[in-house]
């Protein structure tokens, strides 16, 4: 090529380059505001921001199906990630729970009747799943992202996909229905010491509570093993009915049993004589 041609190719490629600068630039730009005013219809949709952030507690109740079994569950909630979480089955119930600062659980199904912290992966996958107001409310004051990918399809219907982008790297792919802008499934992708934790929930059945709509059929599982899920069915949900944030708060250990004191004839137990020896008294 010439000098002449090439300062040629570069004076007409510099235009075209500028304009797919730009128009990366819109593109960005667009993708965000559109993520944005789907938050916006979704919220709207669920009742308005306004009346979301007039819940200051839930109490929901139901039942858990999984592997023929019939499991009462229930759950109380707060702001701040205030979390407890039960069920219950042939008599004994277990109970996991986050008090805003650090997890505990009762598991009486391994033989642990007492109170004990729990483990830093599972309290983390218990105050990820339990968002109060949901990962999209406040998303960029908590920290995390995210990004409106185009449509989808959720068991071959079409759906809008959020990518929601956690401030600790952890992605939550929002499933929206295209007509009411209402969740219909998420998956979540944990990330775990160089290792991912997939879980899927669809969502159905919703009904309003407190001018606010919850799903009342929630079925989670894992998509490696997509034939085992569990399927929670609620009957109740109660929104702003006192709970005190004791309830939250891991309860105190049982004090062991005291040993009974020991009582002898032949004078003061061996402790009690090296004590008196070690004073210099005779």
């Amino acid at each position: 090529m010439t000098p002449l041609l090439a300062v040629n190719a570069r004076k007409c490629c510099l235009p075209s380059v500028a304009l797919a600068i730009a128009l990366a630039g819109f593109v960005t730009v667009a993708m965000a505001q559109t993520a944005d005013e789907l938050i916006a219809k979704n919220l709207d949709a669920k009742g308005g921001l306004a009346q979301i952030m007039a819940i200051k507690s839930l109490r929901t109740t139901g039942k858990i199906e999984v592997q023929g079994l019939q499991i009462g569950a229930a759950l109380e909630q707060k702001p701040d990630s205030l979390i407890r979480q039960s069920i219950t089955l042939q008599g004994m119930t277990q109970v996991q729970a986050w008090d805003g600062s650090e997890g505990w659980q009762i598991n009486p199904f391994q033989g642990r009747r007492d109170p004990e912290r729990m483990g830093e992966d599972d309290a983390r996958d218990l105050v990820e799943s339990y968002d109060f107001y949901g990962p999209l409310v406040d998303y960029k004051q908590k920290g995390s992202k995210v990004e409106y990918i185009g449509h989808d399809t959720v068991d071959g219907d079409d759906a809008l996909l959020l990518k929601v982008t956690l401030k600790n790297g952890d992605v939550i792919d929002d499933y929206l229905d295209p007509d009411t802008y209402i969740e219909i499934r998420t998956v979540r992708q944990m990330f775990v010491r160089g290792s991912v934790r997939e879980t899927f929930t669809n969502l159905g059945s919703y009904k309003k509570v407190n001018g606010v709509y919850f799903p009342f059929s929630i079925e989670t599982g894992s998509p490696r093993n997509p034939g085992s899920t569990a399927k929670y069915t609620i009957s109740k949900i109660e929104a702003n009915t006192p709970i005190p944030d004791s309830d939250f708060k891991m309860p105190s250990l049982p004090a062991p049993a005291a040993a009974p004191p020991s009582h002898s004839a032949a004078g003061p137990a061996p402790r009690a004589i090296a004590a008196t020896r070690n004073s210099g008294i005779e």
